[in-house]
């Protein structure tokens, strides 16, 4: 197989209107990473294999009905305005965004619900509902949030992080946090109840973490939602997803949907351009990949000798977990339901052992947890007039395990037990009203989205597979190659993939420093 470029493509390229950059995938680390490409001076080309952008916050309709595929929740909003800003326009300007209170409501099988909301005095009302001895652990948590917010995201998740020596000066401040303990054993030192540490510790579940492993500086998501607040875009992240893309083209970059990229191309030991599934060739004097980092490294450079992600290191990895969601819309239920919000966390019976059964052993079972959206509660327009549309997400384990789930057999029936128990517990005759149905299995994320495994969240944000640790956004493999999205630094969510094209930014290299080769 060619993996070499013609250099006389790549001095084609930059005569072309300035040096050229090829942006692998339309997802919002794509999209992020095009539109501060394109305001630093590069001429940008964004490939992308779907029909269109935002990858998965792209949404589908159905019967009237429009699902948000992925992400729904805006947490750190002023992420978006600075990256708006850095291309001189106004975010608020191209997007409606619709502040949430309360956030969510998580409900058990008991019956108690607890009800996260941006007031502090409703706040500590809560915890003291559940239980009264709490409300001090409570406050520690959220000051230990803080704490963590300001070391692990506004410093470490804006900067570059892929020499050795950021990560030695980083080690006497993770040792000072405690950064070995997992989120829920720092829940767990502060409060007593149980319903109290799964509403403390199951926030890396929106990122692909198992929440008794991954690194208790996770607990920073309890200050963001507090400080900054949960937002809603009117149209869903699939209305950022567009106005992305309008400013990539304003910008006069290049979006090509149904244009798959099959090879990252080298000239003289550079990344150099790509191939895509049709044989084109397209020149670049960078690359950005804003796919799989575990695909970008297993698929697109597969010809190319590696020294750190290898094959045999991506086996070895650990991978989030997959996801089940099943999008469904409701016919002329916009008055019923009346105590079911926008986001809903609906538990089983499990906590610890339901994660360990999806995580650790990679078991299908009988019992689950949902996220449950419903969105047609803000944005009225999601549906038909007096009709309401879901989306209920269940986590499930990835493909990769031993004995994996066949999805092809599993889905209907899986499908049947989600609504069975969404009828018992959140939502009653909900099988006389269903109007659009369609699912996502982890089958689907492997195809759709080329994630290994069907994993939902690319790698898991375990503390050694995060920060330095994870695929470092300017390649270690291929000068010339960066990458942007869930699976490099920082990680996944909404915040991680929009900061990974500012880390993206800074390493880079100015357009006027591009020559050519």
């Amino acid at each position: 197989m060619l993996t070499r470029l013609d250099p006389e493509l790549k001095r084609t390229a930059l005569a072309a209107g300035g040096p050229h950059a090829v942006v692998i995938g339309a997802g919002l680390g794509g999209l992020a990473s095009a539109m501060r490409l394109g305001a630093k001076g590069y001429r940008v080309t964004v490939l992308d294999r779907l029909e269109t952008p935002g990858g998965r916050g792209a949404s589908l309709s159905q019967n009237g009905h429009r699902f948000d595929l992925g992400p729904t929740i805006v947490t750190v909003p002023q992420l978006f305005r600075e990256l708006w800003r850095a291309c001189g326009r106004d975010f608020d300007s191209d997007v409606d965004l619709r502040a949430l209170d309360p956030f969510y409501e998580i409900r058990w099988p008991d019956g108690s619900r607890f009800t996260a909301q941006q007031d502090d005095a409703a706040m500590k009302e809560e915890v003291a509902r559940l239980s009264p001895g709490d409300v001090d652990g409570y406050l520690r948590f959220l000051r230990d949030g803080e704490q963590r917010y300001h070391f692990g995201f506004e410093d470490l998740g804006r900067r570059p992080m892929h020499r050795l020596l950021d990560l030695i000066r980083v080690l006497p401040k993770f040792g000072m946090m405690r950064a070995d303990r997992s989120v829920y054993a720092l829940a767990a030192r502060r409060v007593r109840d149980e319903r109290l540490r799964m509403a403390l510790s199951f926030h890396p579940l929106f990122i692909g973490g198992d929440p008794f492993h991954v690194t208790s500086m996770y607990a920073l998501v309890c200050h963001l939602e507090k400080s900054f607040g949960v937002h809603y875009a009117i149209g869903g992240v699939a209305a950022i997803a567009r106005a992305m893309a309008r400013v990539v083209t304003d910008q006069g970059g290049t979006i090509r949907q149904q244009a798959e990229v099959d090879e990252i191309l080298l000239s003289r030991g550079r990344a150099a351009g790509v191939r895509l599934g049709s044989g084109e060739l397209i020149g670049a004097d960078i690359v950005v990949s804003n796919a799989d980092a575990g695909h970008t490294y297993d698929h697109l450079l597969r010809n190319v000798p590696r020294r750190r992600w290898t094959a045999r290191r991506l086996r070895r990895s650990r991978w989030s977990m997959g996801l089940f969601v099943w999008y469904f819309g409701t016919r002329g239920t916009r008055g019923m339901w009346s105590d079911v919000g926008h986001h809903t966390i609906l538990n089983g019976a499990r906590y610890r052992g339901l994660v360990e059964d999806i995580f650790i052993r990679g078991r299908l079972t009988d019992d689950m947890s949902l996220y449950v959206h419903r969105p047609s509660v803000t944005d009225p327009g999601v549906a038909p007039e007096g009709d309401d549309t879901f989306y209920a997400l269940s986590p499930v384990p990835h493909l990769g395990h031993a004995d994996p789930v066949d999805w092809q057999e599993m889905a209907e029936p899986y499908r049947r037990k989600v609504q069975t128990f969404l009828e018992d517990q959140l939502l009653p005759g909900l099988g006389d009203r269903i109007s659009a149905s369609a699912v996502f299995t982890p089958e689907t994320f492997r195809d759709r989205y080329l994630s290994p495994h069907g994993a939902g969240f690319s790698i898991e944000p375990r503390i050694l597979q995060s920060a330095y640790f994870r695929p470092h956004n300017i390649s270690e493999e291929v000068p010339g190659l960066y990458l942007s999205g869930a699976g490099t630094h920082p990680g996944a969510g909404l915040p991680g993939v929009i900061a990974s094209a500012e880390v993206l930014e800074k390493v880079v290299p100015e357009p006027a420093e591009v020559t050519p080769r």
